[in-house]
């Protein structure tokens, strides 16, 4: 009989190359995956059973956030002083590993839990914690200047509101990207492929940001030294989903808004701005790139201001 070790391996190199599962995606299921298996200390797929399931979810729920989950099960790794412990979504995000990884046993008619066994914890409604038109005004005016960064970092604005891509979906970019296309195919999750569109405003950023580009580097974002007036000549490092985080947060700070801003606020914002538009969610659902239009469906949330003016409008006024 296979070690639940090794069919763990099979079964990320079966999302991997048959699935087509991001490498990040791999990455983490491998990492919840160990973490639980850690924790039961029994190497063979029978271990896998309600009981060992039901006490690694107290063992999760009793984790605290900072510092992260300790590798070993026998360790607790909490840090009593925050009171603060891992999120039902986080936790569930194990959980979620751990059924694909018993429905790919089943495949294999390998006698495990059943994957139906297991069921996710339930979560508090999802809140969004958008930034206003003003704010958002703000933060797409604060790359200012011609030099090399400040091009780049209002091209990464730009396309961020104007595609609602995922950062590692920008960050795969090329610099030989057709501008003369208002539309762009991307291969997301799942090696699926969607279209985006490109606003005026955002063909422009690329076209001025790439205009100052020297280098011979394929992607579209890359590093930029500080140093002054440093001309780009060779291949240049391409920025990681860290390095546009960090930018995203730069400039939010730099426009004065307190409120969180990421490179997925910037995906949240083009879905709320699309619904308070007008469009319909099944359009989209298929921008984003949803597999599930339910993912999608937290946005609608967001549009209730325009139920309200709807019902002020044309209801009876009594």
């Amino acid at each position: 009989m296979n070690s639940l070790k090794k069919l763990k391996q099979q079964f990320l190199e079966y999302i991997e190359i048959e699935r087509g599962r991001s490498l990040n995606t791999v990455e983490n299921y491998d990492r919840y995956l160990t973490r639980f298996l850690n924790f039961i200390k029994n190497d063979t797929p029978g271990a896998i059973t309600d009981t060992s399931v039901r006490d690694f979810r107290l063992w999760l729920n009793r984790q605290s956030a900072r510092p992260p989950v300790s590798g070993a099960g026998g360790s607790t790794g909490n840090n009593h002083a925050t009171n603060e412990t891992l999120s039902k979504k986080t936790q569930n995000y194990y959980l979620i590993a751990l059924r694909a990884f018993l429905k790919y046993l089943a495949r294999q008619e390998v006698k495990s839990l059943p994957a139906e066994r297991i069921e996710l914890a339930k979560i508090s409604e999802h809140s969004l914690d958008l930034i206003t038109p003003v704010e958002l005004t703000r933060l797409m005016r604060s790359p200012q200047g011609s030099d090399i960064k400040s091009l780049r970092d209002k091209a990464i604005l730009e396309l961020l509101f104007s595609t609602g891509l995922r950062v590692s979906e920008l960050c795969s970019l090329t610099s030989d990207i057709d501008l003369r296309s208002d539309e762009l195919s991307i291969r997301g999750k799942g090696g699926k492929v969607r279209v985006v569109f490109l606003s005026g405003s955002a063909k422009q950023a690329v076209k001025n940001y790439l205009a100052s580009r020297k280098d011979m580097s394929e992607a579209l974002f890359v590093q930029i030294s500080e140093a002054k007036n440093q001309k780009l000549t060779k291949d240049l490092t391409p920025l990681t989903r860290r390095s546009i985080e960090r930018i995203v947060k730069q400039y939010a700070i730099k426009a004065g808004i307190s409120k969180k801003v990421t490179p997925h606020t910037m995906r949240h914002l083009f879905a709320t701005d699309l619904l308070s538009n007008g469009a319909d969610l099944r359009s989209v659902q298929m921008m984003l790139g949803h597999a599930n239009i339910g993912t999608t469906q937290i946005y609608t949330h967001v549009t209730d201001k325009h139920l309200r003016d709807v019902h002020k409008k044309f209801h009876s006024k009594r």
